[in-house]
C-alpha cells in the first residue's frame, strides 16, 4: 500500500489539508482541523504549500506540481479542462462539456466538477452556471466568490 502524506496550509479562507503521495498531490481540502501530519514529507507537498502561498500572496497564478489523480477517465478529462480556464476567467458548465467533446453532458460536468480532490489547484472554482451564478463549491460559494475575487483582483493590479 503507498502511504499517504498529509501537511496543513492555513490560507485566508480556511485550513487546507493538502495529502499525497511520493508520486504527487492526491488531495488539497479545506478542513476544520488538523488531523494527523507527517515528517519528513515528500517533496511535492512542501512544494505545493509553497506555491498555494504564493496563489494567496498574488505572486502566482499557475501551479506546476506533480499530481496523483484518482478518477474515472472522463473526471480526469473534465478536471484537464479545467486546468485550461485562465487564471481570474470564468467558464460555465456547458462551455466545458462543449470544450471536451460532450456537449450534452452538461451534468456530468458538474458531477465530475465535485468530485475534482485538488482544490483550487484544479480550478473547480472558476466554473460557473449558466447565467453566470455561482453555483456549486465544496468548500462553501463564499469560498467560491472569494477566490475569483483574489483572481480578479490580482489580475487587475497587475495591469
Amino acid at each position: 500500500m503507498i502511504e499517504k502524506f498529509r501537511i496543513y496550509y492555513n490560507s485566508r479562507i480556511g485550513l487546507l489539508e493538502i495529502a499525497g503521495t511520493e508520486k504527487g498531490i492526491a488531495s488539497v481540502n479545506f478542513v476544520k482541523k488538523k488531523s494527523r501530519e507527517n515528517a519528513p514529507l515528500p517533496a511535492c507537498l512542501k512544494e505545493c504549500v509553497s506555491q498555494l502561498d504564493q496563489y494567496f500572496k498574488g505572486k502566482r497564478k499557475e501551479f506546476s506540481l506533480k499530481m496523483d489523480l484518482k478518477g474515472t477517465d472522463f473526471q480526469k478529462k473534465v478536471w484537464a479542462q479545467l486546468v485550461k480556464i485562465p487564471y481570474g476567467k470564468t467558464v460555465s458548465y456547458k462551455e466545458v462539456a462543449q470544450a471536451i467533446g460532450k456537449r450534452k453532458a452538461t451534468r456530468a460536468v458538474g458531477m465530475a466538477n465535485n468530485r475534482n480532490p485538488i482544490s483550487i489547484i484544479i480550478p473547480c472554482h472558476r466554473v460557473i452556471g449558466s447565467d453566470g451564478k455561482l453555483v456549486g463549491y465544496g468548500g462553501g460559494l463564499w469560498r467560491k466568490e472569494w477566490l475569483l475575487n483574489h483572481e480578479k483582483n490580482v489580475s487587475f493590479s497587475k495591469r
